[in-house]
């Protein structure tokens, strides 16, 4: 019978073979997977480089699934895995439990951008040994990777090759490769006016290439200021109706009343002020397409009066007992959850089914920060002037505060925020003082945990006096991060700008860029 102690017992023993010979042990291999491909390749280089292990990467945790079963269950492995993944599938805390069915033996490290008391406890029970919360300090990672390895498997420090790697790392790790910087995009980053070098906005591009050449009807759900109408002019352009026309009509815009008229047009005398017949935008449309932006935001009457436009191509106008037919392409958008709104019986079912036909998701500016640098200077070239002078340059730390940044506004937030710059700030270089008070007070946290802040020594510490001086230390983290902005920083450490003042007086903490 195989017990812990005779397996802790086994590694004593190779490591006291290895002390008695010239060759070293063989070091443990890492699995690394991690969904965001510019993160997980980051990791895995910095890994390798740093500490001289062989690292698997795989952005699908079934893939590293399959690498890992064609190893012998008898050889211990470190796995590095997020939580929890896009595709709304396995989780990291699944694959860990897979892998112990299967019988392999390995040290589990689990990551997390959205980290909560309750898969702390989930990742406690799972017996992983660390939980890292994104961002953190990639050091601190290659730091677990070795305790882990030397607690667990045995191993010394002497067995590592530690490295500080040539690798472009952010100075404080945001999750997002550090050796962005902001460029023009070319032309493969170009698609009917939208950029994207993100593999979430090339399967846009993809599937908007792919239905344009049919008549089928497109329904585009996405955040607002994703570009949702650029997305239905990109299938109209590509399409054979491209020589017609294509009518766009925002039905959250529009007064409920009005928006039958706006769209099926009405008759001479229909209501009141109705001086005259008038073509609806079905109307304008025919032979061409009509995009319906905030298709959720319209009232459930008229849904009825839309449905029958789908299932007849007829439409009739207001005050009118005969019928038109019109052959329009139907693209509708929302920023709204549909489907949640048919459930509270907002929105009529069998029309959500006829919208839905080819569904087109598009994703938010945060799932695709690397796009943040493209789009910026792309923005800027719009927004300077020919001559330059009012251009701006963005210091590491700007930067990276943009980069982290959650834009809920999406693309027309930062589209709105370099206008900004450009107007107040052109000519200069734009420092996190700069950027509006929201940037800092959404600014990620640079310690995964309080547990890396400081480390108990073996003599004891004086409590008091260690908190004080980390005190100290946030309070002039705070100053700098704002060039001394005593307001902006108040903020950033969530107190009052009296009680920060009062503070800073009592301890008698001057501030000195």
């Amino acid at each position: 019978m195989v017990t812990k102690e005779s397996h802790l017992n086994e590694f004593e023993f190779l490591h006291n073979s290895y002390e008695s010979s010239e060759d070293k042990p063989s070091l443990p291999e890492v699995f690394l997977v991690e969904d965001d491909l510019i993160f997980g390749k980051t990791l895995k280089k910095f890994i390798q480089k740093k500490l001289g292990l062989e690292v698997s990467y795989h952005s699908d945790p079934g893939a590293a699934i399959a690498q890992i079963n064609e190893r012998s269950s008898s050889e211990q492995f470190i796995l590095i895995t997020d939580i929890s993944f896009d595709d709304g599938g396995a989780d990291g805390l699944l694959l860990i439990d897979l892998l112990k069915e299967k019988g392999h033996k390995f040290i589990p490290i689990v990551m997390t951008g959205f980290a909560s008391i309750e898969t702390a406890i989930a990742a406690t029970k799972k017996g992983v040994f660390h939980y890292l919360t994104k961002p953190f300090e990639l050091d601190v990672l290659t730091d677990l990777i070795m305790k882990a390895a030397i607690s667990k498997l045995g191993y010394t420090e002497k067995d590592f090759k530690v490295e500080t790697p040539k690798v472009t790392i952010p100075k404080k790790s945001t999750g997002i490769e550090r050796s962005f910087k902001i460029e023009a995009p070319n032309e493969e980053d170009i698609f009917c006016g939208m950029i994207g070098r993100s593999a979430k906005m090339k399967q846009v591009f993809e599937r908007i290439e792919k239905v344009a050449s049919s008549g089928s009807t497109v329904f585009i759900n996405g955040p607002s200021g994703t570009g949702k109408e650029l997305i239905a002019s990109a299938i109209h352009s590509l399409s054979q109706r491209v020589d017609n026309p294509m009518v766009s009509v925002n039905c959250g815009a529009i007064p409920g009343e009005l928006l039958e008229s706006e769209l099926f047009g009405h008759e001479k005398g229909a209501f009141t002020g109705a001086i005259s017949s008038r073509k609806g935008r079905f109307e304008l449309a025919n032979k061409g397409s009509i995009f319906l932006d905030e298709i959720g935001d319209m009232p459930l009457l008229l849904q009825v009066k839309l449905l029958r436009v789908l299932q007849g191509r007829v439409i009739e106008r207001v005050g009118s007992t005969t019928t038109t037919p019109v052959d329009v392409r139907i693209i509708t958008a929302t920023h709204r959850d549909l489907e949640k709104h048919v459930e509270d019986g907002n929105f009529r079912e069998d029309l959500y089914y006829r919208l839905n036909v080819i569904p087109i998701k598009v994703p938010a500016l945060c799932e695709r920060r690397e796009d943040i640098p493209l789009l910026i200077s792309y923005f800027l070239s719009r927004f300077v002037s020919a001559d330059g002078r009012n251009s701006i340059e963005f210091d590491d730390e700007s930067l990276e505060l943009l980069l982290a940044y959650d834009w809920p506004g999406n693309v027309r937030e930062l589209e709105n925020l370099m206008e900004r710059l450009v107007i107040l700030r052109g000519g200069s270089v734009i420092r996190p003082s700069d950027l509006p008070v929201k940037f800092l007070e959404r600014a990620p946290m640079h310690l995964n945990s309080y547990d890396s802040l400081i480390s108990l020594p073996e003599a004891g510490i004086d409590l008091k006096m260690a908190l004080s001086n980390i005190e100290d230390s946030l309070i002039l983290q705070a100053l700098s991060k704002t060039a001394g902005n005593k307001n902006q920083a108040s903020k950033l450490l969530s107190m009052n700008r009296t009680t920060l003042i009062e503070k800073m007086k009592k301890k008698q903490i001057e501030f000195q860029q």
